[in-house]
């Protein structure tokens, strides 16, 4: 785009599939007092911003909404009565929406800065992913070094997330995926159960015994009670999403073109609490990043800047999918539905699309 004032972003249209994504050409936004306009250089995909599209997220806009959780970017301009950041500095944040954009203005406390010389694309995948994994590690579950744990959707996002985390932990690792995700488990410390194929509850009483201390469920609903059949007396489940509600990126009821976003949060809820009613001592426990994050915004910086320095010592190497332009985003979430993604695909503001399946 040759205007220097303009910019691109996505908007949601309407509630419903991937072609609710369209692009608008507009404008760039002007950062106000205390904000910062950030010039995008890699937007995380990920399925909360399917199920947002879809209406379902607790978190969803009203129409007409960009998407996007989480940005890496170069600061472009400062707005007033900004003091620790300037132009051209690195940073990272997690706006919950707005991300889908080649520029956008947010609070200077909204900024986490990044250390020079990581790949955007990687750093972007800590911002979600990792912070998320990290704090259900160390605090939902509290884990300790020997402790035995299973991960659902082990070769995603947050599964890639958990593996690489929970090895330098020192856990033992069990790991659902498909048998295209096996090889992938497998290398990152894990053991395979092909879900497609295997019966978890099965595999992991025949591989512990007992059952393992802790499952991390990004599946929810009914799939809850099935996690806390894979675990030892005195196990946790820790619930972290909400992604039955959906089936191929679409809804599993088929209805759309609403906004429903408590619908599937309070089923969630219901589950969490039937969860501790069943007899036998396993508890469930629910995480939520953006909670977390406006409840103790100071441990969201701390734990992302950690996780930057184990990038930068090059101790975790997020796994990267697929890299779209900004202008295929339609085609980015195409791809997440088909289900199967190993680890984080991320939209580029600067057209390379080169795939890095696996690495």
């Amino acid at each position: 785009m040759n205007d220097q004032r303009r910019h691109t972003r996505i908007i949601v249209t309407h509630y419903g599939g991937p072609d609710a994504l369209q692009l608008l050409e507009e404008d760039r936004p002007e950062p106000k007092d205390g904000e910062v306009r950030v010039r995008v250089l890699a937007a995380g995909v990920s399925l909360p911003d399917v199920m947002m599209r879809e209406g379902i997220h607790p978190e969803t806009p009203t129409l007409p909404f960009t998407p996007g959780w989480d940005l890496v970017g170069v600061v472009d301009q400062l707005g007033n009565g900004i003091s620790t950041l300037e132009r051209g500095q690195i940073v990272a944040a997690l706006p919950i929406n707005g991300a889908y954009a080649e520029f956008v203005c947010l609070p200077q406390r909204e900024l986490v800065p990044v250390p020079s010389g990581l790949d955007a694309a990687e750093a972007v995948s800590l911002v979600l992913n990792y912070v998320t994994a990290y704090q259900m590690l160390h605090g939902s579950a509290n884990i300790r070094p020997g402790q035995r744990v299973l991960i659902h959707g082990a070769a995603g996002g947050v599964g890639s997330a958990l593996l690489q985390l929970g090895r330098l932990a020192r856990l033992q690792m069990y790991g659902t995926c498909s048998s295209h995700g096996a090889s992938t488990v497998s290398s990152l410390g894990g053991i395979p159960i092909d879900y497609q194929h295997q019966d978890f509850v099965t595999e992991i009483r025949r591989f512990t015994n007992e059952g393992v201390d802790v499952v991390f469920d990004g599946i929810g609903g009914t799939h809850i009670w099935r996690s806390r059949k894979a675990l030892r007396s005195g196990g946790t489940v820790v619930a972290y999403g909400i992604t039955s509600s959906l089936h191929g990126g679409r809804l599993t009821s088929g209805r759309s073109r609403g906004r429903h976003r408590f619908r599937a949060v309070a089923i969630f809820g219901l589950y969490i609490a039937a969860g501790w009613l069943l007899p036998g001592r396993k508890r469930v426990v629910p995480y939520s990043i953006q909670w977390l994050k406006r409840l103790r915004p100071g441990l969201f910086r701390e734990n992302l800047i950690a996780l930057f320095d184990l990038l930068h010592q090059q101790k975790i190497r997020p796994l990267i999918a697929k890299r779209f332009p900004l202008v295929e985003a339609r085609h980015a979430h195409e791809l997440l539905e088909k289900g199967g993604v190993t680890g984080k695909i991320v939209l580029v503001s600067n057209g390379s699309a080169s795939s890095e399946q696996n690495e």
